[in-house]
């Protein structure tokens, strides 16, 4: 209903669609910021996630105490949504988060964020296996594509070694796992308390977790006042600001132009990663993207 709503005319759609690429944009971005704050600064993955989730979500629920009180104070009391609720914040939050870090860690903002889009492989095979069949014939291809993208990515086109390091890759593949997740998990959560509620508690919840593990206050790096707009950064724009753009674009436009215009995150990250990072990608990593976000455009 939502999506008919918005689409009655072409300026709602126009809308939509800036605030969707806006959004891919600066998670493109904030993957690169990321990998300065852990090279240059030398902050750890759990550093930046624990301090991201905990200020990202006082963001999120004071959005939500202000916009949308009611559905707040009645997620609170739902004890019934607690169970969800928090594998929500383990496995969609928590999770994607860490993984996402350190497989930037461990290679580079544009592998790292590529490799996530390998998520809609891990819904493939949650739909086909719920849904009791195969995959179809542009499935196949897209599966086929995703496959042989990585092992370019991982290998250089020399299949005897890895050009990347394994660990990265294993981080990889967890990352787009549980970003996977996120398509199933929060959806009844989000339809019944909105997305500002759900969001709020679930990365508190998160950053709660990571809390006693990683005393962010005794850890953290020696940041200047470049360092500290970087993170500023990542908690403003690249969490709060590009999950709020993304997912009110998703309303205007739909799921569907949704996914293919959220490949503006890979191609960004990539960008800034070369402009910023002074990464270098051999022709076989730009091959492995492409086929990678092929992919995206068949498995749907």
């Amino acid at each position: 209903m939502a999506e008919k709503t918005f689409e009655r005319t072409p300026k709602d759609l126009i809308i939509g669609i800036a605030m969707t690429l806006c959004g891919g944009v600066l998670w493109g971005v904030n993957a690169t910021v990321s990998k300065i704050l852990m090279g240059t600064y030398h902050a750890s993955p759990l550093w930046i996630a624990c301090v991201r989730e905990l200020a990202a979500g006082v963001l999120f629920l004071t959005c939500s105490a202000i916009m949308t009180p009611k559905l707040l104070t009645g997620a609170l009391r739902d004890r019934k949504s607690y169970p969800r609720l928090l594998a929500t914040a383990i496995i969609c939050v928590l999770l994607v988060q860490v993984a996402y870090l350190e497989s930037i860690n461990w290679t580079n903002s544009g592998t790292a964020t590529v490799l996530q889009s390998l998520n809609l492989l891990f819904v493939l095979g949650v739909v086909c296996l719920c849904g009791r069949r195969l995959p179809g014939v542009r499935e196949g291809i897209g599966v086929a594509l995703a496959f042989a993208g990585t092992v370019l990515i991982a290998t250089g086109g020399d299949f005897t070694t890895l050009k990347l390091p394994l660990v990265g890759l294993i981080w990889g593949a967890i990352n787009a796992a549980s970003t996977a997740a996120m398509v199933f998990l929060p959806v009844k959560l989000i339809e019944r308390w909105g997305n500002f509620t759900v969001n709020g508690v679930a990365f508190l919840i998160s950053g709660l977790v990571l809390l006693p593990f990683v005393r962010p206050w005794a850890t953290a790096p020696q940041l200047d006042w470049l360092g500290v707009g970087l993170m500023a950064f990542t908690v403003i724009g690249g969490t709060f600001g590009a999950f709020w753009l993304y997912m009110a674009g998703v309303v205007r436009v739909g799921s569907m132009r949704a996914t293919m215009l959220g490949t503006s995150e890979p191609v960004m990250a990539t960008i800034s990663a070369v402009a910023w990072t002074d990464a270098v990608f051999e022709p076989t990593d730009l091959v492995g993207f492409v086929m990678i976000l092929i992919m995206v455009f068949l498995v749907r």
